[in-house]
């Protein structure tokens, strides 16, 4: 094996960390730095990493390949220094793609939404099924409790592919799973679902002639997509006639059970211990995938049923004074929908705490936003997470809150940190609230934040 130094600015990011942990297993020597210890910091120390912390133009050690994500500054130290010594420098796509071609058979998962839960649950099916698979995750499988599976001699590699600023064109998967394709990421795909569009049709005619598309046909996106796929295209639905199906769908409070088709052929029955329609669709597509491989239903059904699901994915927090406190991801109005929708038949009050992602995308999908919250009991509103956004005197969480009030729905605004944030939002909760707290910032700090102050 070419044995190449890998240095990762910022490499406490979850994505990064699950590269720099692999490229560990595979046994490169790694290197990497970030602004705080944490807790996937700690984790690839332990496992001979060289950690820095705080970004300095001495952390560059040697001529290592430097890997950056989308979020590196032009006068980062760390990358002044390694241009200056004409380093390689490469996007982390680069290097998953060069992970990815270590692995006889690459499966990706990609869409807008439903990732990290459908490449999490492959991977954590393989894994108790002792297939020994490598993979890196967007998110902790809380299960496993780590972003990044890696074996020698792994016949799997399993990856989240992320579509947000079109770097998703360099891999070429051999089973390539799409879940959905929507508007988002507007600061990037200028035109939305149309540059959506073509971005996954220059990924398709990438990969190889013999790879496979599985595609959620239920979906408007893929139904779009479809015909623009040149290699096979394999087909899933919960609404229509497909290549897999799910039927005869019962859902409890917070689990489900639905029996899967291929084609009018019956396999068994799925139970989940996690809810909502939108996890009856990733189950099926990891069903999808795992058929499509050649191993049998039977050899796989009950790992279902013991996979509780991905961290900040419907991870359930704290249950204190009769509080039920729920933390997810979901930060765009179609993934608000489907996780409120997956507590539809919750029986007693539900509470929703959302911090909204960018100024940008809360102008851009302002009316969509609007129309998300219509089946639940309370809203609460925190300041956005500007992820470097500047503020904008219109589209924020203030305005929101007064304008979807307008709507019927009991929405509050609620201004501060966080700490803040929660401190006032505790002495409101009742006992037997299901509390949902929302969005892809700091705001999954609020759970803790709160369960705290109920439990004094």
């Amino acid at each position: 094996m070419d044995k190449v130094d890998f240095h990762f600015i910022a490499v406490g990011g979850v994505g990064q960390s699950a590269l720099a942990k692999i490229l560990l297993c595979l046994g490169y020597n790694v290197s990497g730095s970030d602004i705080e210890e944490s807790k996937y910091t700690k984790l690839i120390q332990s496992q001979g990493a060289k950690i820095y912390i705080g970004h300095s133009a001495q952390n560059i050690k040697g001529t290592p390949k430097v890997v950056i994500s989308s979020a590196i500054k032009e006068d980062n130290p760390e990358l002044i220094r390694a241009k200056e010594l004409k380093l390689e420098i490469i996007h982390r796509s680069d290097c998953l793609k060069y992970i990815s071609e270590k692995f006889p058979c690459f499966i990706g998962f990609s869409g807008t939404h439903g990732k990290t839960t459908t490449s999490g649950l492959l991977s954590y099916v393989m894994e108790k099924m002792n297939l020994k698979p490598s993979c890196a995750i967007g998110g902790i499988i809380p299960d496993i409790n780590t972003n990044a599976l890696s074996e020698k001699n792994s016949k799997y590699f399993i990856a989240e592919l992320d579509e947000s600023d079109g770097t998703i064109v360099k891999y070429k998967p051999n089973y390539l799973v799409i879940n959905n394709l929507d508007e988002d990421h507007l600061d990037h795909y200028k035109n939305g679902l149309s540059d959506i569009l073509d971005t996954f049709e220059e990924l398709t005619n990438s990969t190889y002639k013999n790879s496979k598309i599985f595609l959620n046909i239920d979906n408007f996106g893929c139904q779009k997509f479809k015909n623009r796929v040149k290699q096979e295209v394999i087909t899933y639905s919960i609404k229509q006639t497909a290549d897999y199906c799910a039927k005869n769908i019962e859902y409890d409070e917070l689990s489900s059970s639905f029996d899967i088709y291929k084609a009018n052929e019956k396999l068994g029955e799925i139970e989940l211990i996690i809810p909502g329609e939108h996890n009856v669709y990733n189950a099926l597509a990891v069903v999808c995938v795992l058929d499509r491989l050649g191993y049998k239903f039977d050899d796989y059904k009950k790992h279902f049923k013991t996979f509780s699901g991905m961290g900040r994915r419907f991870q359930f927090i704290a249950q204190t004074k009769g509080v039920k406190i729920i933390d997810d991801y979901a930060h765009h109005p179609n993934e608000i929908k489907s996780t409120l929708n997956a507590i539809k038949n919750y029986k007693k009050r539900k509470v929703v705490i959302f911090q909204p992602h960018r100024y940008t995308r809360l102008k851009a999908l302002w009316d969509e936003f609007l129309d998300s919250f219509n089946t639940i009991d309370k809203l609460y509103l925190v300041d956005v997470f500007t992820a470097g956004d500047k503020f904008d005197v219109t589209y924020n969480s203030k305005n929101f809150a007064s304008e979807i009030s307008k709507k019927g729905i009991d929405a509050k605004y609620v201004e501060g940190t966080i700490k803040e944030a929660g401190k006032k939002i505790a002495p409101e909760l009742k006992e037997n609230d299901l509390l949902l707290t929302l969005g892809a910032g700091d705001i999954t700090e609020i759970g803790g934040v709160i369960n705290d102050i109920l439990a004094k």
